[in-house]
């Protein structure tokens, strides 16, 4: 085998909240994290010459050692060295910069292509162990499904799926910043915090209604302060029928939850007709079994 491709997942946070800032400067968080079916394409092929090079349809995406799939490969490379050298082609579909995990998914699916390709038969929980090396949501880019994320987000247990559902994904023409984000939240200020176990609840009682009227986003609280279009584009989602509309991840991709496929339709379409978005997809959660 020369050459392989591997499908890269993107994610949604299920409400997110942040429980405290730790010693070594990085957040314990508690959140359910969610794997959607909207993914990019990570090619990999073996060459003869011994360089990395990454590509990509983006032409404003870094491909150095900014890009997370280049850092999966030299870290791979490191633990079991191998003499080829390899071109890296995303082909990326998965807004950028996002709340999505767009570069923690091509830096999975990097792992899991460069495990096959050189039939290390690394197994799930060490390829895991491999991935929180690189940023903290690669591990559950990896898992994948739905589940329970704490820790900084490398300790993940699985749960229950999400029911059945769309989901409406828009993403404003805005920029956040993850680090802005976590240095302005203002955790003493806040009184009322996601209700992380009742939706655990929810989720096995299969309940959508249920959960999704707890869902909540505590980094909304930085994030829609500063982005008043994160909050009117919440309102729209909830006005064409969405049963719940939050911000994933730090931003500013807002999801809504949809019971019903032309309510999601009729949803879309307002966005795509409305300024309100950069990026407007419809999608489905993702689930392992699929």
């Amino acid at each position: 085998m020369n050459s392989i491709a591997v499908k890269a997942y993107a994610k949604i946070n299920l409400g997110l909240d942040v429980i405290q800032k730790r010693p070594d400067g990085y957040h314990d968080i508690k959140t359910i994290m969610q794997t959607v079916n909207l993914y990019d394409t990570v090619c990999i092929k073996k060459t003869k010459f011994q360089s990395v090079t990454v590509r990509s349809n983006l032409n404003y995406l870094p491909t150095d050692q900014r890009n997370l799939a280049y850092k999966a490969v030299l870290l791979f490379r490191e633990l079991y060295p191998f003499k080829d050298g390899l071109n890296i082609y995303l082909n990326k579909r998965i807004p950028v910069s996002a709340g999505l995990a767009g570069g923690s998914a091509d830096a999975a699916a990097t792992l899991k292509g460069l495990n096959q390709l050189y039939k290390t038969g690394l197994s799930l929980e060490e390829l895991m162990a491999i991935g929180a090396r690189l940023g903290a949501d690669v591990p559950f880019c990896l898992l994948m499904g739905t589940a329970l994320a704490e820790g900084i987000g490398e300790r993940l247990k699985p749960l229950p799926p999400l029911p059945d559902c769309h989901i409406l994904l828009v993403k404003p023409d805005i920029s956040v910043s993850t680090k802005y984000v976590y240095e302005n939240l203002r955790l003493n200020e806040i009184v009322k915090h996601p209700d992380i176990e009742s939706m655990l609840d929810a989720l096995k009682e299969k309940n959508l209604y249920r959960l999704s009227a707890l869902i909540e986003n505590i980094m909304e609280t930085v994030t829609a302060r500063e982005y008043p279009v994160i909050e009117k584009i919440k309102e729209k989602m909830k006005e064409n029928g969405a049963l719940s509309s939050v911000m994933s991840g730090s931003g500013p991709t807002i999801y809504g939850i949809f019971d019903n496929q032309l309510k999601a339709e009729t949803a879309y379409n307002f966005f795509k007709s409305s300024q309100y978005g950069k990026y407007v997809i419809l999608t489905k959660p993702y689930n392992i079994n699929q």
